[in-house]
Parts: structure tokens; C-alpha cells; sequence
């Protein structure tokens, strides 16, 4: 089991170079991501978009790009529509967000008749490194998913389960979060939610992972609070991943352990055919090489 970053990292790098499709290319920081990706061993960077543009920002941040397979697409819908037919057709092992939005990224991954749509619902699943915890911990969902019901619960659960078990976690604790420990049906819906799900984990729906909730945040990180609350888990103390209510609250999470935390994350979007990578301009070097890494072992 992977427990820090640089482990992640090492662990993409021994499994050799996957392919990267990288749609709208043409932004400084994508291509320091990905050009530190292919130097350090792990992807080699397939650039679709308006070349003339990322040489020109190339030439300035004194990036060799000659060695890479090109792709010309000036505009951003027909740049996302080739990095998801080179996944979908094997040329790629991975799609990554350029210069470009989201929706419009995600708009070519689930079209239907041309895009990675594997019938599941897309999820952004993050890996957090933090000094205060014991392993790497999961988030989900803090991007895509505003207020998921149950159902959609599942596929959340079975993204980041498998993006889990790419790091070497067998079987996952998920710690499905709420304000409380107790199931109020009247006031707090997301506690329902988490003992039908918790239900459906034991009666053997939810596969590969051991499910527990609803569970207080500190009750899911904490052993010494699960104790003097007399909570019996198995996930509590040891969650794997944390999944949200909703969008707010993960959100909310996500930014405050990476932030305030000094958590070391890895960001990707799962339930595709093949991995996504969803980068910000305002992530460090470290965060977009460890979240290309993730991808890449995710793949």
C-alpha cells in the first residue's frame, strides 16, 4: 500500500510511461506538468491543440516539445473531441485538461457515440498525503457531483474504491460523512443515505471496500474519538476515503486539508473509460506531477 506522494510517484515511474493526451496544450503551466511527467519517467505527453501557441509559451519557459507526438486543434471543443478519440481508439491512457473548461472537457468524455462513457457516473476522487494522518486518505466527490443521491452515491463510492485499490488498498474503508453518528431521517437526508448504503455494503451490492456510516469527520479520522463516543467500526479511526454529503461540503474539505491542512493531494476524475486529469493553474508543481502519477496508475 502506497502511503505518501513520493511513493505514488515512484510507483508511476516503475510502471513505465503511459500516454497522456493533453487537450487545448497551449497553457504554461499544463506544460510544465507534463513535461516534468515525461523527465520523470511517467507519461509521455501526446499535445492536441494550438501548437503555435504552446511553442511560443514553450520558447519561453525553455521547453523542448520537437520530441512529442502533435495534434492541431485551434479550437477548444475540436481539441477535446481528438484527446478523447485517442483514448477511446488506444492511442492514450489518459486524458489531461489544457487550457480549456471543464464542461466543455467533460461535454467530449461522455458523448455517447464518440467519447469514454463506460455507463457510470463521472466523479472527482482526490488522494490527500497529510502529516497528520497515517496514510494517504480520499476525498470524493469535491468538483462534479452537487447533490448526488443515493444511486449516485454508489458510483462515488465504486470510483474512488478503485482509484484506492490502484495504490495498493485492497479493500477500502469508506466513511460515508454526516454531521452525526445517528440516522435522522426527518432533518438530515445524507444520514438515510449513508445507512442504506452501510446496509447495502454488508447484504454484498457494494463490493470491495467495507462501508461505514453516517460518521462525524472526526469519527472517521479519529480513533480516540470513535472510542469515547462508543462507536464500534471498523472504518472509523482508519477511513480510506471520506465520501461528502455533497458538493459543499467536499469542496469545503478538499480545500481545507490541502490548504490549512499542508495536505499533499492528487486530483483526477474517475468513472470514465479511461482516467481524467482535472488540473488548476493554482496547484503546485507537485500537486499536477502527483496527480498525472495517480492517473497513470489509475489507468
Amino acid at each position: 500500500m502506497l502511503k505518501t506522494m513520493a511513493d505514488v510517484i515512484l510507483a508511476a515511474k516503475a510502471a513505465g510511461r503511459k500516454r497522456v493526451a493533453v487537450a487545448a496544450a497551449q497553457e504554461a503551466s499544463v506544460l510544465e506538468a507534463v513535461v516534468d511527467a515525461w523527465k520523470n519517467g511517467i507519461a509521455e505527453p501526446v499535445l492536441v491543440g494550438d501548437l503555435g501557441a504552446a511553442d511560443a509559451i514553450a520558447a519561453e519557459l525553455g521547453l523542448d516539445l520537437r520530441r512529442f507526438e502533435r495534434h492541431e486543434a485551434k479550437d477548444n471543443a475540436a481539441a477535446a473531441a481528438k484527446a478523447v478519440e485517442l483514448a477511446r481508439t488506444g492511442a492514450a491512457d489518459m486524458v489531461m485538461k489544457g487550457i480549456l473548461d471543464t464542461s466543455v472537457l467533460l461535454k467530449a468524455v461522455l458523448n455517447k457515440e464518440a467519447g469514454l462513457n463506460a455507463g457510470r457516473l463521472v466523479t472527482h476522487v482526490v488522494a490527500i498525503e497529510m502529516p497528520t494522518y497515517h496514510k494517504l486518505l480520499f476525498v470524493t466527490d469535491a468538483a462534479i457531483s452537487i447533490a448526488p443521491d443515493v444511486n449516485a452515491k454508489i458510483d462515488i463510492i465504486a470510483n474512488a474504491v478503485r482509484a484506492a485499490r490502484s495504490l495498493g488498498v485492497q479493500t477500502p474503508k469508506v466513511a460515508l460523512l454526516a454531521a452525526v453518528e445517528k440516522v435522522n431521517w426527518e432533518k438530515m437526508p445524507c444520514t438515510v443515505d449513508a445507512a442504506i448504503l452501510t446496509q447495502m455494503n454488508r447484504r454484498g451490492q457494494i463490493k470491495d471496500c467495507i462501508v461505514d456510516g453516517p460518521l462525524a469527520f472526526d469519527n472517521a479520522i479519529s480513533a480516540e474519538s470513535a472510542k469515547i463516543k462508543h462507536i464500534v467500526s471498523e472504518v472509523a479511526g482508519d477511513a480510506d476515503i471520506l465520501v461528502a454529503p455533497d458538493i459543499e461540503a467536499g469542496n469545503i474539505l478538499y480545500k481545507a486539508l490541502i490548504d490549512l491542512g499542508r495536505g499533499k493531494g492528487a486530483a483526477i476524475v474517475m468513472g470514465a473509460a479511461k482516467p481524467i486529469i482535472l488540473t488548476s493553474r493554482s496547484d503546485s508543481a507537485e500537486t499536477k506531477l502527483a496527480s498525472i502519477a495517480l492517473a497513470a496508475l489509475a489507468s
